[in-house]
């Protein structure tokens, strides 16, 4: 794992490109145009990373060059400066936004140039858990229910006292029977598996586990967020045909069967930001009142261990 670090003073510079990119979103909540909602971010996010004093890739973006013509992977960014790999999700939860409903996120994370996993964009399986916990309490290739016996015994509760975040999908049917089997409870969530992991970390949402399948770049992020909290998270790529191999294989990736733990996602220390576009367990969403538009961040730092909870209020 990489010492590198971050100069502190980019750790504001992060969470104000999210609050642009939230703000840009929060214009199209409720109006049923995930696309339009998306595009919005996506413009506002590049334009305040281009202002930047900073020398960055990304690495985990929109989509490769010939899907996406903004924030695709490979893009650089910014005015000169630090040279850092981007990981960012302009809206994690396009149909939350559109159809008005929590969780929805501007997210970026920042890590030292070479130093995030670039994954293709494909599907990932996933477990996380938050702090506190031995290492290796929890395991991709142990069943959902076993993995609800660990934790609870390392907890010191029963099964039953267990609350595990699960995406809402047809695919996740034989993993919420697991995990009921043992008479843990299922918290299913629509969208917005980046928030998922990091409900793990916060004990006010009351979520012990986050287990299931979500998208590769998502779990980049949600590492992001878990180095700077602490946490485990466990990561293995799921490949549906030859060409998503092939999308793996031009960025670097040639062990398919791979089992990803946190620090080789997010091999050195990271700036993790998160910017609320509508309420959710971990933060409010974008309110306009009295001519101000007011947001709810947070911006972490996994080299100090620092956690800021930003509320910014500015004129429309």
């Amino acid at each position: 794992m990489s010492t590198e670090q971050l100069d502190s003073g980019l750790v504001l510079d992060a969470v104000r490109v999210t609050e642009i990119a939230a703000i840009a979103a929060s214009t199209l909540v409720g109006r049923g145009d995930e696309k339009a909602a998306d595009q919005a971010a996506v413009d506002a996010m590049r334009t305040a990373l281009n202002n930047l004093a900073i020398d960055g890739e990304i690495v985990i973006g929109e989509g490769e060059r010939d899907e996406a013509p903004m924030l695709y992977i490979g893009e650089k960014v910014g005015r000169g400066g630090a040279a850092i790999d981007i990981a960012l999700d302009p809206l994690e939860g396009t149909t939350l936004t559109a159809k008005a409903m929590a969780n929805a996120l501007a997210v970026m994370a920042w890590a030292p140039k070479g130093t995030l996993l670039n994954a293709p964009d494909t599907y990932m399986d996933k477990i996380a858990c938050g702090p506190g916990y031995p290492a290796g309490v929890i395991d991709l290739d142990k069943s959902p229910a076993d993995n609800v016996r660990a934790l609870a015994g390392a907890k010191g509760v029963s099964p039953e006292e267990i609350t595990v975040c699960v995406l809402d999908r047809p695919r996740h049917a034989e993993i919420i029977a697991s995990i009921r089997s043992v008479g843990a409870r299922v918290n299913l969530i629509t969208d917005g598996d980046v928030a998922g992991v990091m409900h793990t970390a916060d004990p006010a949402t009351g979520i012990d586990l986050y287990v299931g399948q979500g998208g590769a770049p998502e779990g980049v992020l949600a590492c992001a967020a878990l180095k700077c909290v602490g946490g485990q998270f466990q990561g293995r790529l799921v490949f549906r045909n030859a060409d998503e191999k092939e999308r793996a294989r031009r960025v670097g990736i040639t062990d398919f069967d791979k089992k990803y733990d946190l620090h080789e996602m997010v091999r050195a220390d990271a700036i993790f930001a998160a910017t609320g576009v509508t309420k959710g367990a971990l933060l409010d969403g974008i309110r306009r009142e009295g001519g101000h538009v007011v947001t709810h961040s947070l911006v972490m730092s996994s080299s100090t261990g620092t956690v800021r909870e930003v509320r910014m209020r500015r004129p429309v």
